[in-house]
């Protein structure tokens, strides 16, 4: 093989789980490439909440948040079942900590803080808690990414300045009800007159995360090539020993001395793939994913012989879609009050506040019984929750942009008799479900769904009322929108081990070549234990595959001269 470059380390994809394999490999002391395919860093991760859940970690320990490893693994034993080997719950468990602890350790901008009362997912199974186990990144001023600044993935809606992190939305998406809602506003406005002012640009969420990666990586002096899409495996052998890339629309060969790491996303933008692996309907249009995640490696480890797992299942993300085909992933509009969602003919069907993943599983269950009358919903709330929370990227008593009224994305009433009439639904079947519903809140219980009973339903709800979900729907005008079972990524892909090598259908290992996003099968199986459950896997495995790198034996040198290429 004629090699153009040579690396101890090259690792694909430049999300949450590459950078944390390249920021350990090269401060490792080993030669680091990172390539990305798109012509920016930061992928899914960058566009995501940014959280990260390990339990026990320092800084719960630091928030004085109990916990224990055996807590921990009783939980995942409790939402991932056996579907996950006890070997790689208990590696992430312990790993994931030490992972943390050597960022911490060895750079100045991987700083993070406790999500406070961000419960688990299903906190009322054995093990979780309600005051959650999630972190998130400080928000950090992207000026000192300097040339790197303009390479960052920017964000789906441009915040113009008024920057939040997960616990400011929290408070602010109460701002017309609470005293707390209202004073961290104030904080969020100083951080608007900074940007202003002395052009200040803060990130928070999933772009502090990426921005905090790239800086320490920058720091190290790592090498990123954008615009540098994988095309294949250079294997050699018996082991992968380099890969091919794309660059100026030339084909490339690098050398990787140690291993290949891949750190690159799933396959759901790419249709093909979607309707041979995913239930069915599926739309690419659904997901939330970068354009750049259409399924490059499948193929490619295919031909190596490797092992795939959860090629079906996505981590589902229940979407509005607007004009522009853009979706917008329901997350806290589904815990407010004055709000349900219902099938088409008018019918609730779930607990709104489900946890997302599971909410997207329950649409396809649910379509199936009823003949396609889940995909779409609907999501309908009166002029009150319009008036008191924030809703789609609306703040409260913000009308909808007047293309959502020209295009259907938002359909509108004086009463709940014409808004039914106005999707088509059957009888009085939406009338009849809202009274049911307004009884249940008028009583502070909801007795079909159960909703407000988890402290993870409570969490986005209005702490002002007896049941922070439950309020009657009874002031005009009444909106309705389609839900859609979107997804933030796919889960499936090659299966690893416990230090992140690709494992073949025969149970052996393919040597030089691990997997750490969302390329590989999730480690948390089918479930979803808590916010930040794929970012915090991602990053520790691709810490894990780094330092099973740096003890590999490198393959014999090619005896040149690697260059940087940018």
């Amino acid at each position: 093989m004629n090699w153009d470059y040579e690396y101890d380390v090259v690792v694909v994809g430049s999300g949450a789980s590459g950078f944390s394999a390249a920021i350990t490999a090269k401060n490792e002391g080993l030669h680091t490439l990172l390539v990305e395919k798109e012509q920016h860093f930061g992928g899914a991760s960058a566009l995501s909440g940014g959280g990260v859940w390990i339990p026990n970690n320092r800084y719960l320990v630091e928030a004085g948040v109990g916990d224990s490893f055996q807590e921990a693994k009783t939980y995942l034993d409790a939402t991932i079942g056996d579907g996950v080997s006890d070997e790689i719950k208990t590696t992430y468990l312990n790993k994931g900590i030490e992972m943390l602890d050597y960022f911490h350790k060895n750079t100045k901008h991987m700083r993070f803080s406790y999500a406070n009362n961000y419960s688990d997912y299903y906190p009322q199974l054995p093990g979780g808690k309600g005051q959650g186990r999630s972190i998130e990144p400080l928000i950090i001023n992207t000026n000192q990414l300097g040339d790197w600044r303009d390479k960052l993935k920017p964000p789906t809606l441009s915040t113009k300045g008024f920057v939040m992190t997960g616990q400011d939305f929290h408070k602010v998406n109460m701002i017309t009800r609470t005293w707390e809602g209202k004073i961290r506003s104030l904080s969020l406005g100083w951080r608007l007159i900074q940007h202003k002012l002395f052009r200040v640009n803060y990130a928070a969420l999933g772009q502090a995360l990426i921005a905090r990666m790239a800086l320490s990586y920058k720091d190290l002096n790592g090498e990123l090539w954008l615009n540098t899409p994988f095309v294949d495996f250079i294997f050699e052998d018996d082991r992968v020993v380099g890969i091919q890339v794309k660059k100026d629309e030339k084909a490339l060969y690098i050398k990787a001395n140690k291993g290949v790491i891949l750190g690159s996303g799933g396959f759901s933008k790419n249709q093909a793939y979607r309707d041979k692996y995913l239930p069915s309907p599926t739309d690419v249009g659904w997901t939330s994913s970068p354009v750049g995640q259409t399924g490059d490696i499948l193929t490619p480890a295919e031909k190596l012989g490797a092992q795939f797992d959860l090629m079906h299942k996505v981590w589902g993300a229940p979407s509005i879609i607007d004009h522009k085909g853009v979706p917008f992933f329901l997350v806290a509009d589904r815990g407010i009050p004055n709000m349900i969602i219902t099938d088409q003919d008018g019918k609730r069907y779930i607990n709104e506040p489900t946890p997302y993943h599971e909410f997207v599983d329950r649409m396809y269950l649910h379509n199936e019984k009823t003949g396609g009358k889940a995909i779409h919903s609907w999501i309908i709330f009166d002029g009150r929750a319009k008036k008191r929370y924030i809703f789609a990227g609306q703040f409260p008593g913000q009308d909808f942009p007047t293309p959502y009224y020209e295009h259907g994305i938002v359909i509108k009433a004086d009463s709940i008799k014409e808004l039914e009439e106005k999707l088509h639904m059957p009888g009085n079947n939406l009338v009849d479900t809202i009274q049911t519903f307004n009884e249940y809140a008028r009583n502070g219980k909801d007795l079909d769904f159960h909703r407000g009973e988890t402290a993870h339903d409570r969490y986005y709800g209005d702490p002002t009322l007896k049941n922070p979900n439950l309020e009657e729907i009874n002031v005009g005008p009444y909106y309705a929108l389609k839900v859609f079972p979107g997804d933030i990524g796919t889960k499936g892909g090659v299966v690893i081990d416990k230090d992140a090598r690709i494992v073949k259908e025969d149970g052996t290992v393919i040597p030089g070549v691990y997997a750490c996003g969302n390329c590989s099968a999730s480690i948390m199986g089918e479930a979803y234990p808590g916010p930040g459950a794929t970012l915090g896997p991602g990053m520790t495995f691709g810490y894990l595959a780094a330092m099973h790198c740096k003890n590999e034996v490198p393959t014999h040198k090619a005896g040149m001269q690697s260059e940087v290429h940018s």
